[in-house]
């Protein structure tokens, strides 16, 4: 076993990590330890675009994209947080383009824009032109740039390193950071990452779905880690479903294609969304239009031999203007399903995107304890956290945005903690309960198989857990999850190998995947109301008289929540600064 010491330690290399790579990089030592090498991050496969209100082509100013994230966000947004998002938008797109991002640009040689679902001018009257872009390769142009100017930097990476435990010490009676664990692939060895600062940026858990726009790697492996070390997790029943995603596969077509002009239709060719959303039609926030194409599914206006998808149509649309702006997600559709966008509408249905919640943390970055508690020298940015700027629905550019403005914070706020911080000691053999968890998954010699354990947890979330929910549906995804849980225990892995065991890790980020669909499912129970990406149909409307609070989740052993040992559920205060909670109506 290895020992390493660094003032910082980032976890996780996607757009967040390394923009706080990038500035604590600058002011500190600093390790970034990523279980992919950093430029197949997750982070580039965002396609649309990053808001920010610049006014290049349209006015528009930052309190107007404020409203618009606490309004989308279905008024559970944190407003300080989402202040802070739409004001530093500005100077975090501008950062990129100094860092050598290309975005398109205007005839006048300005960061060209275009609208994006529910972002609008003056409150909600008409939409806007917010988003900033490279045309539907977004987020892959941001993780390069960023990837490059880490190595400008010389910041250091651990590759293919994953992060499975973090260790925890004591200070001044707090309870502190003190390292983290990392498996390194190629070996199979553990290395001890002493540090005085921990930023965990380590992206979603998507893959708790089988619909998905989420690569393999999305196995909530930082919100896992935090939650076994009784980190709360707030909000984790929010969970976004995009709604264009290739019908059947879950792969992503950007709601640029929307931006850019493209109609949503049922098998009567009828634009419906203007039935759902009259002012912005098709450029809803995302949970509106999701839920109105699943309704007109359900309703029998489906398309196809199974009437199990809508129709998304860019033939109305020039070739030309198809090919210089939404070049990816066109060559999406021919490759996957055999349909020219040019000429045929392409078959869409929602697919699950992007997790609200995860690790409590307030404006700083710094990782919340409790509803009030800091926990010293712990930080999270990105997916992975939940700052609350997104509240119970995210809008779309509003996360490469957020993973520039606080992944930028929480670099600064890590370097500048590590500068006057000491290490705090390890405890006698930290890496025992790593050893053990790999090695009792190693030996195990159960009948039981990783695959058809994760198939079936992704099968009952996706029938159960998706975008229309009951209290039955969620009882019978909690009756499987725990019959799984069950079967996870008699399960063993084929390779026994030490180099490159992927079959080990996918063991272990099953159990992650577990638990975290259990948190998911069970904070939906709790929350009896219809809210941004959380619709419950035997509870259609929103009660904020009853929940206008956000769900904080803890791991506790004597805890017994809706018969699921070992949850207990608390209630957090919504921060609201200026804007009251009020009718939704696009």
């Amino acid at each position: 076993m290895q020992v390493h010491q660094y003032d910082v330690v980032i976890v996780g290399a996607g757009g967040a990590g390394m923009r706080a790579a990038i500035e604590s990089g600058q002011r500190s030592r600093t390790a970034v330890l990523t279980k992919l090498y950093p430029t197949r991050s997750h982070t580039g496969a965002a396609q649309g675009g990053m808001c920010a209100a610049l006014a290049n082509v349209e006015e528009d100013n930052w309190e107007w994209h404020t409203f618009d994230t606490i309004k989308g966000g279905d008024y559970l947004v944190d407003q300080d947080a989402a202040e802070v998002m739409a004001k530093e938008a500005i100077d975090a797109v501008l950062d990129l383009e100094k860092m050598g991002l290309p975005f398109n640009r205007t005839p006048e040689g300005k960061i060209d824009q275009r609208r994006f679902g529910g972002h609008t001018r003056d409150h909600g009257k008409a939409p806007v032109r917010r988003s900033c872009y490279a045309a539907d390769r977004t987020g892959h142009m941001i993780l390069q740039t960023l990837y490059q100017n880490c190595v400008k930097h010389e910041v250091e990476f651990y590759n293919e390193f994953y992060v499975l435990d973090l260790v925890m010490g004591e200070r001044d009676g707090k309870r502190v950071p003190a390292g983290v664990i990392a498996y390194e692939l190629a070996t199979g060895e553990l290395h001890v990452f002493q540090a005085k600062s921990i930023v965990f940026a380590t992206g979603g858990v998507g893959k708790v779905f089988k619909t998905t726009s989420n690569a393999h790697t999305l196995t909530g492996d930082g919100m896992g880690v935090a939650w076994r070390r009784g980190i709360p997790l707030e909000d984790m029943e929010f969970f976004q479903f995009h709604p264009t995603g290739l019908a059947g596969l879950g792969i992503l077509l950007s709601e640029a294609a929307r931006g850019e002009g493209a109609i949503l239709r049922n098998s009567e060719g009828e634009r419906f969304m203007e039935r759902y959303a009259p002012t912005i039609k098709d450029l809803a926030p995302r949970d509106i239009v999701a839920r109105s194409m699943a309704n007109e599914v359900r309703e029998g206006r489906g398309c196809g031999p199974n009437k199990d998808y809508v129709l998304l149509d860019l033939t109305h649309l020039e070739p030309a203007h198809i090919d210089a702006k939404l070049p990816d997600i066109t060559e999406f559709a021919r490759t996957y399903l055999g349909v020219e966008p040019y000429t045929e509408p392409v078959p869409v249905y929602p697919t699950a995107h992007y997790a609200m919640g995860g690790i409590p943390t307030n404006i700083e970055a710094e990782v919340l304890a409790d509803n009030d508690t800091v926990i010293p020298g712990l930080y999270a940015a990105g997916e992975v956290a939940c700052v609350s700027v997104h509240g119970s629905n995210r809008l779309g550019t509003n996360s490469l945005l957020d993973i520039n403005v606080f992944g930028k914070r929480a670099g600064i706020a890590a370097a500048e903690y590590a500068q006057t911080a000491k290490f705090v000691d390890l405890p006698d053999n930290p890496e025992t309960f790593t050893h053990d968890l790999i090695e009792d998954l190693r030996s195990a010699e159960g009948t039981e198989r990783i695959a058809p354990i994760r198939k079936e947890l992704q099968e009952t979330m996706d029938a159960n857990v998706q975008v229309f929910r009951t209290e039955a549906t969620l009882k019978q995804a909690l009756k499987d999850i725990a019959q799984l849980r069950e079967r996870y225990a008699r399960v063993s892995v084929q390779d026994k190998g030490k180099r490159f065991n992927l079959d080990l890790l996918e063991g272990i980020e099953l159990g992650f995947l577990l638990e975290l669909a259990e948190v998911i499912t069970v904070a939906a129970m709790h929350r009896k109301e219809s809210r941004g990406g959380h619709f419950r149909e035997d509870f259609e409307t929103r009660d904020d008289a009853n929940f206008m609070h956000h769900t904080m989740a803890y791991l506790d052993p004597d805890a017994d929540t809706d018969g699921t040992q070992g949850i207990r559920l608390d209630t957090k205060p919504v921060i609201v600064t200026r804007y009251q909670p009020m009718e939704r109506k696009y």
